[in-house]
């Protein structure tokens, strides 16, 4: 993939959001870690309306829900605040998709891709070469 110059990467899980921006000119990405402000989730993910199922086993699950919530409400905030230009979100499917429930008009007209996998932990090489693959 060609990910253009001064793209914002976020990398979310249920417990934690990075933000890295391509500093590198196409095709090179080159990716900086910047700073996250903290996160409060705040019950305001699907879990509010949902039981203990299968489909969310427990309290943890709905922890993870608000977080994304939460984490995608950043997003909005920094993308119509114009601190993002243009966004691509890595996330498990869990999250990506929640966090797609929670994305503002804008940010869906930014948002240049998405890759569902989990590189919440990985380094910013690991990154790097998946986006490159993506």
């Amino acid at each position: 993939m060609l990910l253009p110059n001064d793209t914002t990467v976020a990398v979310v899980d249920g417990e934690k959001l990075r933000l890295f921006r391509n500093k590198g000119v196409e095709p090179r990405i080159q990716l900086v870690e910047e700073a996250v402000a903290g996160i409060q989730p705040v019950n305001q993910g699907s879990g509010a309306r949902h039981r203990s199922t299968s489909a969310n086993p427990d309290r943890w699950r709905l922890e993870e829900d608000d977080f994304a919530a939460s984490a995608a409400a950043y997003l909005n905030r920094l993308m119509l605040d114009g601190e993002i230009v243009s966004l691509f979100v890595i996330a498990d499917p869990r999250t990506l998709g929640e966090l797609r429930r929670h994305f503002h008009d804008v940010t869906r007209e930014n948002l240049i891709g998405d890759l569902a996998k989990d590189f919440s932990g990985g380094s910013i090489e690991t990154i790097e070469a998946a986006l490159a693959r993506a």
